[in-house]
């Protein structure tokens, strides 16, 4: 129970690694707030938990309503007075449209980087208000390994991961005078529904075979690195950027193409 009694909201939270994340915030005591647009979805899901024996709620933020990333926070400061941790996993992309610079719109790049930086923006300016009014608090913001590690293709999406990842340094340095702490968590390539929706066989296959840990994550071990974050353990980690990737990008460029080698052990 190391989140026990802890306020914790977590957006876009009814499937993939946002539930994951509620899911194992609820299973350590936490009261878990799920920020959702669809709130039929969200209430199906904390009902679930709370059969389960978890506490969890839900509030309304449609990452496309800049007000809904304050009024969320603000309904929960309504019902419990603080706001303990927030994770702000919110994120989106368009792979068919995300490309490489010369053939992405610049609408595409200027729309993806703009509702991905605004939702961690407004929600933690909102957020360390109350945080530091209560004392101290902890923001983890779900970035992506691929804003530390350059692709060949989705620009914009790597480019608000690289921004979120600074971003998260800049609030650590910031609120830590307030007792607020600032991390992120980048997952590599995650056994969710978007990836298996968005990405073809193939190019999971290349990936995993460029992965030293040859295989995807699962959303449970991501909300591990979250959970931690959120615990009074990491109470002298802040400003910190954890990969949760398998190891994507530790080995050199062969490795993939050795890895297969009975002599590649050496």
């Amino acid at each position: 129970m190391r989140l026990k009694d802890k306020v914790i909201l977590v957006t876009a939270s009814t499937r993939g690694i946002g539930l994951a994340i509620a899911q194992a915030c609820a299973k350590e005591g936490a009261k878990v707030y799920m920020g959702a647009r669809n709130l039929e979805r969200a209430k199906a899901r904390a009902d679930e938990m709370n059969a389960a024996g978890g506490n969890v709620k839900y509030v309304y933020n449609d990452a496309t309503k800049e007000e809904t990333y304050v009024t969320m926070i603000e309904e929960i400061i309504e019902q419990e007075g603080r706001i303990d941790v927030l994770v702000n996993n919110f994120g989106s992309s368009n792979p068919k449209k995300d490309l490489g610079i010369a053939n992405t719109d610049p609408e595409v790049f200027i729309k993806t980087v703009n509702i991905n930086l605004k939702s961690v923006f407004i929600a933690s300016q909102t957020a360390v208000k109350y945080m530091a009014e209560n004392g101290g608090g902890s923001i983890i913001n779900i970035s992506s390994v691929g804003g530390l590690i350059p692709d060949i293709s989705q620009i914009a999406y790597g480019t608000s991961k690289a921004a979120i990842n600074y971003l998260t340094k800049l609030i650590a340095v910031h609120e830590a005078r307030h007792n607020i702490r600032c991390n992120a968590v980048l997952p590599g390539m995650t056994a969710t529904d978007a990836v298996q929706d968005n990405l073809t066989d193939d190019f999971r296959n290349f990936f995993l075979k460029h992965t030293p840990i040859q295989r995807m994550g699962l959303p449970e071990e991501i909300a591990a690195a979250v959970v931690y974050f959120a615990s009074d353990d990491a109470a002298y980690t802040t400003g910190q950027i954890l990969t949760v990737s398998g190891g994507f990008g530790l080995a050199t460029p062969i490795f993939g193409d050795l890895s297969e080698r009975s002599d590649a052990r050496g």
